[in-house]
């Protein structure tokens, strides 16, 4: 009888681990995502809903989406009245540096596990903490932002030569090379567009890569944009011909000019546009010529990108209900079996080798372009977006672009952005 007993109470036990978690009142929470790939569709996102909230019986997920030009605004308005969502999905800078810092968000830090520590990327792991240790968000995927080229275009007037098309990388003589044989047929070679925030990520890389220079210090407390490198890099752009400094448009701007074959390469680019089918198959241009990513030119050879990081933080409503229901919903998602289809929605990378033993690292087997693509991710360089200030930084940055294009000083101009920058950085 005791034998009997002992493996009925074991049958129990494994039934009750196999089966979903299950609430024991309804609980309601909501999404608000911003558009992170295939997390900005409604159709993508609801089949992962679906997913979810069968293996979770009594938790119901309400998504709102959020667009780039006035999330923020909502957001924040939501807080002042009260009524933030139960999860949020987008970047450190926002989660971490923002909300985080500011006290409306929960800390999750409890949600990292060993095993997570091992298997998250080290740089990840680093902007998803803030200096006290707390963690205002669990990671799910990442990219390497970068720039692009018309391949048909370099062919035609022999720039190829310049461009290592196996390692995707170049140097800053190469591209100064390049741009001179292209310019003599276009005077439109690139744009560094500063006519707002959107796609800035690329002109700091930019500027940044092509003497080695920084665009924060190590510890992400100051920005450092006004160093002798910097301010080298600024200059070359703004003496070379095709090379136009332009206020009129952003980074989404400089990708439709691109396309369009207007410019010869664009500076705001990653997997997302690389995949884009709008007006023609992925990887070309409108007209169908060839477009090929490529890491921005460096003094080295060596270039570092600047990642994009996407994944879920809770803001702190005061229900540990929603609360708990969120940090299960977080799990599921970024951290069980499930995980290799919510990253795949994002169309970008995991951001750990594997979950829940699933092996995340080829669940893009078979894709060409996203193989391919795979080469630019071991370049990803230091994530400083969640320095102090970033809101007022982004804004003094294209303000300084534009007077650098205007034929400002660019030494006073970068000193200009840094005084900003730093103040409000509390640096």
């Amino acid at each position: 009888m005791k034998k009997l007993l002992a493996i009925l109470l074991a049958l129990v036990m494994v039934f009750a681990l196999a089966a979903p978690t299950a609430f024991a009142d309804d609980t309601t929470i909501t999404l608000w995502t911003y558009p992170i790939g295939g997390w900005g569709n409604s159709a993508v996102v609801d089949e992962l809903i679906a997913g979810f909230e069968a293996a979770n019986p009594g938790i119901k997920v309400q998504v709102e989406y959020l667009a780039y030009a006035d999330g923020d605004d909502k957001v924040n308005t939501a807080i002042e009245g009260n009524a933030a969502p139960d999860l949020i999905m987008e970047g450190p800078e926002r989660l971490v540096a923002n909300w985080g810092a500011k006290g409306y968000m929960v800390d999750i830090a409890e949600l990292w596990d060993e095993a997570d520590k091992e298997e998250i990327l080290p740089v990840v792991q680093a902007a998803c903490f803030n200096k006290e240790g707390a963690s205002y968000e669990y990671p799910l995927c990442m990219t390497a932002h970068c720039m692009a080229v018309n391949l048909n275009h370099f062919q035609a007037v022999g720039a190829d030569q310049y461009l290592d098309l196996d390692t995707h990388t170049w140097t800053t003589d190469d591209f100064v090379a390049a741009v001179g044989l292209l310019a003599a047929e276009n005077p439109c070679v690139a744009a560094v567009f500063c006519g707002g925030q959107g796609g800035d990520q690329g002109t700091r890389a930019l500027i940044n890569n092509l003497y080695s220079g920084t665009f924060t210090d190590a510890d992400h407390t100051k920005y450092t944009a006004d160093s002798e490198e910097n301010i080298k890099a600024l200059e070359l752009l703004a003496g070379l011909e095709g090379v136009n400094f332009d206020p009129a448009i952003v980074g989404g701007d400089e990708i439709n000019l691109f396309r369009q074959g207007i410019l010869d390469m664009a500076f705001c680019w990653n997997i997302g546009a690389q995949l884009n089918t709008d007006n023609n198959d992925a990887g070309l241009t409108n007209d169908g010529d060839e477009i090929v990513c490529m890491a921005f030119p460096s003094d080295d050879g060596v270039p570092e990108l600047c990642g994009g990081i996407w994944g879920f933080g809770i803001f702190d409503n005061g229900s540990e209900a929603k609360i708990d229901a969120a940090k299960t919903f977080i799990k599921y998602m970024a951290d069980s079996a499930a995980t290799a289809d919510a990253v795949k929605a994002s169309t970008y990378f995991a951001v750990r080798d594997k979950s829940d033993d699933v092996d995340l690292s080829n669940i893009y087997e078979g894709n060409d372009i996203m193989s391919e693509y795979t080469k630019l991710m071991p370049f990803l360089g230091d994530y400083y977006q969640v320095v102090p200030g970033w809101a007022e930084a982004r804004t003094a940055w294209w303000n300084m672009l534009q007077q650098v294009g205007a034929g400002s000083d660019v030494t006073e101009a970068v000193a200009a952005f840094c005084e900003t920058a730093n103040a409000a950085a509390g640096a």
